[in-house]
């Protein structure tokens, strides 16, 4: 059985979202200290170009929980999450985005199925108790076909791979090192790599919404080739790597568990 997490460490990538990333704290901070959670929310600016980064220090000298720091890497969705991955404090990491659009209220519900014992905790928007509010239809087709090739190719049952919100025990970071994607394609990456490797996994519903304000940072076009190129370099470690990166096989080389 796994052992407990002690410490929770929220990352918040962020680009150009000065119209609500206050209020996307302010909404973090309160649901996760009525709920008791030792934590740190740790925002990682990624070069933003408007007044994000002033919110953000301000928003970390008004609370003792809040860290900032900028994107060490090249710029990019990935690089941003990878960069706090590299200096979090805690035994394990929430992404959350900076929009408006993931439920403080799930994240307590990704810590308290961690503490069962789960190295990952998925959401999805599409299972019975999830929802997603003002998903775009196109977007909304495109998803749900991606998902569904990446259920059939994988054989899992898990229906919402590309969504970023995720939970990972310290752990399952370093076990699915080198990560490879600098931009939004290691939302498939890494849960990929995590099941493939052999990290104990649940589901549970979640609540999205659109964003209210500001312009979405993800381009179906620009995208596309590069989840493409993930999906496929995971499917080719799940069949042909001979279990060379699986978890258990990392331990009897005497690598730590947790």
């Amino acid at each position: 059985m796994a052992r407990r997490v002690q410490f929770l460490s929220v990352i918040i990538p962020v680009k150009d979202e000065e119209s609500c990333v206050t209020e996307t704290l302010e909404a973090l901070l309160e649901t996760l200290r009525n709920a008791e959670v030792p934590f740190e929310v740790l925002t990682v600016d990624d070069q933003s170009t408007d007044g994000t980064r002033e919110l953000l220090t301000e928003s970390m000298r008004k609370n003792h929980e809040v860290r900032y720091l900028e994107n060490a890497l090249d710029s990019g969705f990935g690089n941003a999450v990878q960069s706090g991955f590299s200096t979090m404090k805690g035994d394990a990491a929430v992404i959350f985005m900076a929009d408006q659009s993931d439920s403080p209220d799930d994240v307590v519900a990704y810590w308290e199925k961690l503490n069962e014992g789960y190295d990952c905790v998925f959401g999805s928007r599409f299972i019975k108790g999830g929802n997603a509010i003002g998903y775009p239809l196109p977007k909304l087709i495109l998803n749900r076909l991606g998902n569904k090739f990446i259920q059939f190719i994988f054989g899992i049952r898990l229906n919402d791979t590309t969504n970023a919100f995720k939970a990972y025990r310290r752990k399952v970071v370093r076990g699915c090192r080198p990560l490879l994607s600098p931009h939004f394609n290691l939302t498939v990456e890494l849960p990929l790599k995590a099941i493939i490797r052999g990290y104990t996994w649940t589901v549970v519903p979640i609540s999205w919404q659109n964003r209210k304000s500001g312009s979405a940072k993800f381009r179906i076009r620009e995208m596309g080739s590069r989840y493409v190129f993930i999906i496929l370099y995971a499917w080719l470690e799940k069949y042909f790597s001979r279990g060379d990166y699986h978890r258990s096989m990392r331990d009897k080389k005497g690598r730590p568990s947790q």
